[in-house]
């Protein structure tokens, strides 16, 4: 597969930043080593469908809910469903265009708008963290994650497909179990209907009374919800150079996202804020104590999506590596593949979940929840921006209609979610501006990531002295995408022999 990191962007005025892209080298150093395809087209749907599905849904909706009550949760869920569905689309498109190996977001920021944003953007998705609010799991947990990371990449997508099918059965118990509530089903015949949206109240007013304390408890929860969803659709892109026929597998999971969307994290929020109140005692139970009373199901959701954030960090670090912006020692990967230097020093941010051991252990998960999410919306607001530039040069060189995955609504549902995205980053530390409100550690959480992707973006840009952007007639287009047209066509997809069989390859 095409190596982005061993091109020469060539002009005759001598920018380097400012050409096209030639092709100097076909293969890998073989010095570092390559990934391989061993993520098959199951591991694929189920990442997709659950791979992230972890303490943001089933922890952080609790103190979302609990802070602005059951009709902000719902709302401000549907709204981020429709922002990460755009991002999810727009991931879609340019994965399956040119699905090279060490695929991840900064490759194609680099390729479509400007190396210094890539930097930044590669550097930002290295520090996520993903908490595991139960302190006695804390060392099992990040062992066995460790060691699914760094021996074979089949084991870690395996190790998935399983967690996220707990994951799913799960959520459907829960939906099932709201909806036989709803309707009165349960041992005592008590029909709950939306009794909790009347008393206690559909909102819970924040920061100010009236429609104003409820507009704010909307932003609020708009602010904190996009936590449960953070990094769910960047592992497709991720595993889109360790995956068996990319341009078939890849516009299947995009296509289908919208399915785990609205059954998952729309319908699944409807009916938490239907079977818990929100002025519940035990709402924040789980984080406050950090013990397991909430079940098996919970925990192996934390441990899924701790297991998905170390393969999303250790292979945006190798991406990085593969591009030139970070040390070249970290493209070394081990016979089976995997980039290990990567996944060792990924492993050793992922320590800092040992903070939430004290006994503030719900104010260390709340600082984990503002930076990862503000984090996650500065990379999408990124990644939007590549898009439009990435169509931008198709267009330009007249080739749209030859992406293999075609999304609807765009241009437009990417200014949309774009939109919203910049709103959310600049205000999502409004309440500490109220008086009384502002503390040194709350204004740090919401905003002290802004100013660390400025500064990765500045420096770069100072140092190596890039430009504002490439220039469209200039952005390549090409390199690689005849390779990925001819895996494409050996590709064979397999023909169902019954209805069984048809159903499974529906849905892996």
């Amino acid at each position: 597969m095409f190596d982005l990191s061993k091109q020469e962007i060539e002009k005759g005025n001598g920018d380097p930043y400012d050409g096209r892209v030639v092709d100097t080298e076909k293969t890998t150093d073989e010095k570092y080593g390559t990934t391989q395809r061993g993520l098959k087209s199951r591991h694929i749907q189920l990442i997709a469908l659950g791979g992230c599905i972890g303490t943001g849904l089933f922890v952080g909706t609790g103190a979302t809910l609990s802070t602005t009550g059951p009709a902000p949760l719902f709302m401000s869920f549907v709204v981020i469903s429709s922002i990460v569905w755009v991002v999810m689309q727009c991931l879609g498109e340019l994965s399956a265009y040119v699905p090279t190996q060490g695929s991840s977001v900064p490759i194609y920021v680099k390729r479509y708008v400007e190396p210094s944003l890539a930097f930044a953007a590669g550097w930002n998705y290295c520090y996520w963290s993903n908490p595991v609010p139960v302190a006695i799991w804390l060392t099992i947990v990040l062992g066995t994650i460790v060691m699914l990371n760094v021996i074979v990449v089949s084991w870690y997508g395996e190790s998935e497909f399983w967690f996220a099918s707990i994951k799913i059965i799960g959520i459907m118990g829960l939906i099932i179990l709201g909806v036989v509530l709803f309707f009165g089903g349960g041992p005592n015949h008590d029909r709950l209907g939306f009794r909790y949206w009347q008393r206690p109240g559909a909102f819970v007013p924040f920061a100010a009374p009236g429609n104003t304390g409820k507009f704010l408890a909307f932003w609020t929860a708009l602010v904190k919800s996009g936590f449960a969803f953070i990094l769910s659709p960047e592992l497709i892109v991720l595993a889109a150079g360790e995956t068996e026929a990319p341009r078939r597998n890849i516009p299947k999971a995009a296509k289908r996202f919208i399915y785990r969307l609205t059954f998952f994290y729309i319908l699944g929020t409807l009916v938490i804020s239907v079977i818990v109140a929100s002025n519940d005692d035990l709402l924040l139970q789980g984080v406050n104590s950090g013990k397991t009373n909430a079940g098996a199901i919970i925990l192996t959701s934390a441990w899924s999506a701790g297991n998905s954030f170390l393969f999303a960090g250790s292979r945006s670090l190798y991406s990085l590596a593969l591009t030139g912006q970070a040390p070249r020692i970290f493209r070394t990967c081990n016979k089976h593949g995997v980039p290990y230097l990567c996944v060792a020093v990924t492993s050793l941010m992922a320590c800092l979940v040992y903070l939430s051991v004290s006994s503030g252990s719900a104010t260390v998960f709340q600082w984990f929840v503002n930076l990862t999410t503000i984090s996650g919306y500065i990379a999408w607001i990124i990644l939007l921006i590549t898009y439009l530039r990435f169509r931008r040069a198709l267009e330009f060189n007249g080739m749209l209609d030859q992406r293999p995955y075609k999304s609807p609504l765009q241009p437009y549902a990417t200014y949309y979610a774009l939109s919203i995205l910049v709103v959310l980053t600049l205000t999502n530390g409004f309440q500490v501006f109220f008086p009384g409100k502002f503390t040194a550690s709350t204004f740090l959480a919401a905003y002290i990531t802004l100013p660390i992707v400025i500064v990765l973006y500045l420096g770069h840009k100072i140092w190596f002295r890039t430009p504002l952007y490439l220039r469209v007639h200039s952005i390549d287009v090409y390199s690689g995408k005849e390779e990925a047209d001819r895996l494409e066509e050996l590709d064979i997809p397999p023909i169902p022999k019954n209805m069984l069989e048809k159903i499974w390859f529906w849905i892996a």
